[in-house]
Formats: structure tokens, sequence, C-alpha cells
């Protein structure tokens, strides 16, 4: 043990090896009284004070112990280490200093060679630039929105005539020279969201990467001038940087002691935070250009009873578009059926899906229904509409006949179907029937020989209605489900995209605040600053300072300075 004089009466012991510190930083357990070395497996412990009676060779040595003071390091440690071997100068530059370009031209070729990536990567790192592709991509996207998309070409010349021109320029020629009838697999739009992808990441190259480079090294300070001039900065006058380093561990920093400075840091995470920001958006738009370029869809209106195979619907939407063996699957159509609310409104449609595969054998069944689709082999087949296929009757005890309905226009959206029963000679160019109209699978509105109305029956209901001698039965209404198909690859890709995105966004208001402190004789300079929560920095930093015990005089020090004996 060395002692260390504080005053006449005053002793302070600490362990030889805390006086001469290590090259290596040291980090601090908050719950034992030893200092762990951060890649070493050396326990150091110390007493703070002891006490010990003086004997007459103290006494006489007293005038010499009063002015020594108390170091806690034989020498202040470097800032940093350097990378490399840390020789001689001259390393780092892009000649080897000691030999001379032969050939001019050839060194001046090659200079610019590799300076040509880090031009290329300052260009697409500018912020300006990047908020423009974002913009960029938010108009494209809004005029997709206003454009019809996969349409046929006839329907834009009409649309977009040359002769009417929108906003006197915007013609049918723009549209399908650029590709905007399919706007998010056009040219344009991906070599936007490409130009915009490699902004992002040449800016987490060239800005974030290095960031988190920078906070995660052991940036000590070796001057109280340095450590003053942080956003925030204390004084404590009789304190060790030891025990603030174990307040400091006590509220979840990570600390690092060199000699007599301290360097700690918590929230690093928020460094991380707008990389993986990045990365997300790139997932986002990774996955929405494989949506748009590699994605079938189609849409079918089938009636109950029938088939249809998958591939015989599913068109594909781009270059990157791949059938699989789930395109050869059969789908038929069992049962089509609606739900009604009790107005008589329509609230959901019904289709009894069967799944067979080549062989003819059922490997899936399901019933859908809006919001709630059948997905077999990365196919998802939704219920989106419905049609009246045929009308079943029985007319006079004969049939059953069934009656193709035909969809009628009306005036808004609502659907209206109609069928005609012929009476008489059908080859007559005046031939007259009875006329059947449906809003719905539920209800038949039958109309007489002349048009006038003659009464409504529910299919199913085995109630006749006799009509000019004819004497007609609803058997059943057969419906139509509408379909729609599509394989989507890049959906999983959005969905974890998102989710990161979510995530990191939260991250990245995790405040990352860091500390330094220097022990200067008994005194301790504390200083640090944060990159968010400016106003909670400061309160937390006080309160931790109050609880830095003081040093203070010991009690059995107090005793004469002749010992008898």
């Amino acid at each position: 043990m060395v002692a260390l004089t504080l005053s006449p009466t005053k002793t302070l012991f600490l362990n030889s090896h805390l006086l001469h510190s290590t090259s290596k930083p040291h980090f601090i357990n908050p719950y034992s009284t030893k200092t762990q070395s951060l890649h070493s497996s050396r326990f150091l412990s110390f007493n703070l004070v002891t006490c010990k009676l003086k004997s007459p060779q103290d006494i006489k040595n007293k005038d010499k112990n009063i002015s020594k003071k108390i170091v806690l390091s034989e020498a202040a440690p470097s800032l940093a280490e350097k990378d490399g071997d840390g020789g001689g100068g001259g390393g780092g530059g892009e000649g080897n200093g000691n030999g001379e370009v032969k050939a001019k031209s050839g060194g001046n070729f090659m200079r610019l060679v590799k300076r040509f990536p880090r031009k290329v990567l300052g260009i697409l790192s500018n912020l300006p630039l990047a908020i423009g592709e974002m913009f960029a991509v938010a108009a494209l996207m809004a005029l997709g929105t206003f454009i019809d998309q996969g349409e046929a070409p006839d329907f834009y010349f009409q649309k977009y005539p040359e002769d009417n021109p929108v906003l006197g320029f915007f013609t049918w020629r723009w549209v399908l020279t650029l590709g905007f009838d399919h706007m998010y697999s056009s040219p344009v739009f991906l070599g936007t969201l490409v130009l915009l992808g490699a902004s992002l990441m040449a800016c987490t190259y060239t800005t974030q990467i290095p960031l988190v480079k920078v906070a995660r090294r052991w940036n000590f300070l070796d001057s109280s001038e340095a450590i003053r001039k942080q956003e925030y900065s204390d004084t404590l006058p009789r304190a060790s940087v030891q025990d603030l380093g174990v307040l400091l561990m006590g509220a979840g920093y990570e600390v690092f002691l060199k000699g007599p400075s301290l360097y700690a840091f918590k929230g690093l995470a928020g460094r991380f935070a707008p990389i993986g920001v990045h990365l997300a958006m790139l997932l986002i738009m990774a996955g929405g250009t494989l949506s748009a370029a590699g994605s079938f869809r189609g849409s079918v209106t089938v009636p109950q009873g029938l088939n249809f195979v998958v591939g015989d619907v599913l068109g594909p939407t781009g270059f990157l578009s791949t059938p699989t063996d789930a395109f050869n699957t059969e789908v038929h159509i069992n049962r089509f059926y609606m739900d009604y609310y009790d107005s008589g409104e329509v609230s959901q449609f019904h289709t009894d899906l069967s799944l067979f595969d080549l062989d003819g054998k059922e490997i899936m069944r399901k019933t859908i229904s809006v919001n709630d689709p059948l997905r077999y082999g990365g196919i998802t087949i939704y219920q989106t509409d419905w049609s009246f296929s045929a009308l079943q009757i029985l007319k006079d005890d004969e049939g059953p006949f069934n009656l193709a309905m035909a969809p009628l226009k009306i005036n808004g959206d609502k659907k209206l179907f109609g069928t005609f029963l012929p009476v008489g000679d059908a080859e007559s160019p005046n031939v007259k029937g009875i006329s059947m109209l449906a809003r719905d699978l539920q209800s038949i509105v039958i109309y007489d020989l002349e048009g006038k109305f003659s009464g409504v029956r529910r299919p199913g209901s085995k109630l006749p209605i006799d009509i000019d001698g004819s004497r007609i039965v609803i058997v059943d209404a057969i419906g139509s489900s509408g379909l729609d198909l599509k394989t989507d690859p890049g959906v999983p890709i959005v969905y974890a995209g998102f989710g990161a995105l979510m995530l990191t966004t939260c991250i990245s208001f995790l405040s990352h605040s860091r500390i330094w402190a220097l022990q200067d004789g008994t005194m301790v300079v504390v200083g640090g600053k944060t990159n968010r929560a400016k106003a909670e920095f400061p309160e937390e930093m006080d309160r931790l300072l109050d609880r830095v015990p003081e040093i203070v005089e010991s009690s059995c020090s107090k005793e004469p300075d002749n010992v008898s004996g």
C-alpha cells in the first residue's frame, strides 16, 4: 500500500496498481468494490480511506509529505490509439512516398479511376437529390392513381386524344410511350426507385456507418478545457472519478476508465436506427418492385357448378413474373350464395370452392367471402363480385328450364338482371313472352305478355303463378361468383420492410448521450452532451452528480502529532 498525505492530519491509502494505471480502459462493475478490465479477467481492488497510527518516523517526515500531491496516474493517457502500426508518418497517402510515377498520364488515369467512385458516392448521397427522388416517386405514384391502369390502347386513344390534350400537352402518346398505362412496372418508375435506392445506400455508406464507428470508439478527453466546452459541464471539488463511474453504470451507461480519464455512453442503438430506417426503406422498395414486375393477376366470373383452371385466368404483370406448379390447379364452384340485411340489401357474398390437382384429387376446400380469401401455393383467390347466371323454372309442370339472366344498365351502382320466356311461336317477329326481373337472388318480379306486373316469387318457394294460361314455378336462382386471383411474391418483403421501419423509427428516438470526466487532484471535471432530449439531459446529470460521494476527513486521522511509546 502507498500512503498519500492529504494534510498533516489526513492520510489517504490507495492500492499501488491504481496509482499506475495501464493503458487499457477499465470497465466498472457497480455491484462490486473492484474495477474490472474490459479485455481481461484481472480485478483491481481499492480502499478509499484507511486509518493508520503515526510513528515517530512519520512525524519526523511530516513536512516532506505535506508538499506531496495526490496523483492518480503517472502519465496522462493518449486520446486514442491510432489505426495501423503507428509507425512513422507518411502512411495513408495515395502514393507510397518512396518512388515517383514513371508514366504521368497513366498515373493520372489511375488516380481518376480511384476518385471516380468517391465522386459518384458524393453525388448520390446528396440530401437535396434524395429529397427530389422521393418527390419524383410520389408524383409518379399519384399519376398512376390518376391514369387508369391496364386498359386497352383504344381506351387511352379516346380518353387522352391528340386534338384535346389534357393540360394542353398530355395525350395518349405520353401514356403509351412512357408506360404509364402500367405505371408501377414502367421503366420510368422502376428507374426512379433504383436511383432512390442507390442514394439511400450511398448515404448509409458515407454518412451513417462512419457516425456509428465514431460513436463506438472510446473517445477519452485528457484536458479539463475540452471537457468544459461540452454542452453540459460541472466540477466536483472533492470526489473520485471511480465513484462517478459506478453511479453512471447504475444509470445504464457503459463506462470506461483510462488512467484519470473516464468515458461513458448510452443509447448507442439510436445511432444504428438511421441505418435500419434506410434498410427498411430499401426492403419496401424491393418488395414493391417485385410485386409490380413479378406478379400475376386475373379475374373471372364463374357460374355455380362450373370449373376453371388457375393458369387460364392469371396473366403476368411484368418481366419478372414466373409461373409455378400451382397454376395447374383446377377450381370448382360448389355453391354461391349471399347474406342479406333485414332491409333486403346484400350484406355478404359466399363461395364454396374446391381445388383439384392434375389427377383430379381434391387438395383443398374452403368457403370464401369478402375479406376472407383462399390462399394456396402462393395464389390468393378473393371474393370481389357476383352476378346472376340463370333462372331455373318449371312451365306447366315441364322442365326444369334454365333461362339465362342478362345484366341491365340502370343509373347508379345498383344491379338489375332480366330474362324472357317466349310464349307462342318463338320464330315470329312479334313474339311475346313473360318477362322476369331480379335485383338479387332472393326475389323475382314477373310481368305478363303485355308488360303488366303479375307478382313476385321467391326461388325455391314452389309457389306457382298463372300468367296468360301458363303455370310458372321458380325453382332456383343460379348465381355467378366474381373472383380475383393474384400472386404477389413481394408482399412478405414489403411487410418485413414496414415492420422494420416502425421498429427503427421508434429506436431512433433514443438519445445517444456521452459523458467525459477527468480526475484533477481531488477535483473531478465532468462534461457531456446528447443528440436528443436536450432539456432532460442536464437534469439527469444534476441528479447523478448530486449522488457522487464527497471525500471527507477520516475521524481516526485526527490524533496527536506525538505518539508515546
